[in-house]
């Protein structure tokens, strides 16, 4: 097997699709799509998010401080594209994709009812980067679609057929291979 060498660029994927909800301070309300966001601290539990300038939502953000992560499904997948393209200078995306947002237990900034997990941040950081400025954000509040948890308390993301995005395609999630620590676990013996 042999390589190809390519233009340095961003081809770190799969990454996550999620929709970003904002409120200004009048209370106006929009989502984004994002596909760069991830975590980068368990204590205090924080993220990023990547978003461009020149996008609506970007100017709602710097003016409140605050956003929500929603987590997106198979159910969303064509809500997420749509408010990936189409700009909320121009349409109402919630009343277009049929969503509905309801009010933030912490932030200003909706939740999307139909995700099953929202993820409230408020921002601590903006580091402008260049095409995008990041939003280094501590989370304040989760909630989660209790139609996913078990008799154990236990949150099952998978049973809500998450999507993920790669080079411009949308794609389900699969199987699962292992769990974390698998490679290490001694056998049990019978």
């Amino acid at each position: 097997m042999s390589k190809i060498d390519f233009k340095p660029g961003n081809m770190l994927y799969p990454l996550p699709a999620v929709l970003v909800s904002v409120a200004d301070g009048k209370g106006n309300i929009n989502m984004l799509t994002v596909a760069w966001a991830g975590t980068i601290c368990t204590n205090p539990p924080m993220v990023s998010i990547s978003v461009r300038p020149e996008r609506y939502s970007h100017a709602m953000i710097c003016e409140t401080g605050e956003f929500v992560i929603n987590l997106t499904t198979e159910n969303l997948a064509y809500a997420t594209d749509y408010c990936g393209v189409k700009s909320g200078r121009d349409v109402d995306k919630f009343k277009e994709m049929n969503l509905t947002p309801i009010p933030g237990k912490v932030v200003k900034a909706p939740r999307i009812a139909e995700s099953p997990v929202a993820i409230e941040c408020v921002v601590k950081e903006r580091k402008q980067l260049g095409s995008h400025d990041m939003f280094i954000a501590e989370v304040v509040a989760v909630s989660v679609d209790d139609a996913y948890m078990d008799e154990n308390h236990s949150f099952h993301l998978e049973n809500a057929d998450p999507i993920v995005y790669s080079h411009g395609t949308y794609f389900k999630m699969g199987e699962p291979i292992g769990k974390f620590g698998y490679s290490v676990q001694k056998n049990k013996r019978k």
